[in-house]
């Protein structure tokens, strides 16, 4: 099942339409009310970036209050999965930055964005930078206006406050160890994986669960599942984002297929290579990769090292073993079966997406 075909199929995007209606209407009402100079122009640049994301973690926020058995009126799960979204948000700002990425979602980045519409040219990427760094942390200042403004029973909020909390810390802590190994290409599998799990398994799918989950006010066992089913499939979910990376279509993803090559991430892709290629290839490898002026033809390069040395297969079995893992958990998970169904859908979905 594609991701398309979930859209249609499952309950997962139902929440979606509410879930963007609070968000732009929450943006809206802070353009018109500030009384900041040029605050608005900021606010409006962060709808505008909002608009066309996945809305995974949000949407995953919704599923988990199912799954925790919250029932009846959606509203107080929207809005806090509407909070996930905005935290999302600065990060995918900062993540742009620190990645110095040229497009996101099709269009230009933030701080590009802001860059070009700067009135010096010899200062405009010190503004665009700054503006962007500003511009995140405003939409994570907002998270917690949504988060704190969210109704919930008092017993609820310190479990929700906490699932928060660690998906803050722990997105943090990946991405402190990916810059870590950028450009080291030494790292283990072992690293490679801490990474995968801190910056994306538990952060996308792991916790958003568990928020929900909390809100609805979930037991012990279900906040487990949580974890039995998020942590493996949030770990194919980042080795698929590897795959789609380097082989991906760019017009699919919205964003050059160059970036994580020019940077010299060192990828599930480039671990494996590393490990299985002869020192000729090897020593072509580190040649290429983070390459700040790696060209398609470099990377088509790079393409067939890593299908030539088992790298792609490799990784294409670690995502499979990873989906059936997260599959398996849900034959004993204590959620409802419509929640349930829509795990599954969305194991799939995730799996075997192509953007």
């Amino acid at each position: 099942m594609s991701a398309e075909t979930l859209a249609v199929e499952s309950d997962f995007f139902a929440p979606r339409t509410a879930i963007d209606n609070l968000l732009f209407e929450f943006l809206a009402e802070k353009a018109q009310s500030t009384s900041v100079p040029h605050q608005s122009v900021l606010t409006l640049m962060l709808r505008d970036f909002m608009s066309g994301g996945k809305r995974v973690r949000p949407l995953l926020c919704v599923t988990g209050w199912v799954a925790g058995g919250g029932q009846g009126d959606t509203a107080r799960a929207v809005r806090l999965a509407a909070s996930i979204e905005l935290a999302h948000t600065c990060a995918l700002i900062h993540d742009d930055i620190m990645a110095a990425s040229d497009s996101r979602r099709g269009r230009p980045t933030v701080h590009r964005a802001l860059a070009d519409r700067h009135h010096a040219p010899w200062t405009a990427q010190q503004y665009g930078v700054g503006g962007a760094i500003l511009m995140g942390d405003l939409a994570l200042v907002w998270s917690d206006e949504l988060l704190h403004t969210t109704p919930m029973p008092d017993a609820h909020r310190a479990t929700v406050l906490r699932c928060v909390d660690r998906a803050r810390s722990e997105l943090i802590a990946g991405q402190h160890l990916d810059l870590l190994t950028t450009g080291d290409l030494h790292a283990s599998v072992e690293t490679m994986m801490s990474i995968i799990r801190y910056k994306t398994a538990k952060y996308t799918i792991e916790r958003p669960l568990q928020v929900g989950a909390a809100l609805a006010g979930a037991g012990r066992e279900v906040m487990q599942a949580c974890t039995a089913y998020g942590v493996p499939l949030g770990e194919a979910f980042q080795l698929r984002d590897d795959v789609l990376g380097v082989f991906g279509d760019p017009d699919r993803m919205g964003k050059s297929r160059l970036d994580d090559l020019r940077e010299g991430k060192c990828t599930s892709l480039v671990v494996h290579a590393l490990r299985a290629c002869d020192p000729a290839q090897a020593s072509r490898l580190r040649e290429l990769i983070g390459d700040p002026d790696l060209g398609e033809r470099e990377a088509t390069e790079i393409r067939d090292l890593l299908t030539d040395t088992g790298a792609r297969t490799a990784v294409e079995q670690m995502i499979e073993e990873r989906y059936h893992q997260a599959l398996d958990s849900l034959a004993s998970a204590p959620f409802p079966p419509n929640a349930t169904r829509t795990l599954k859908d969305v194991a799939e979905a995730v799996v075997h997406r192509t953007a």
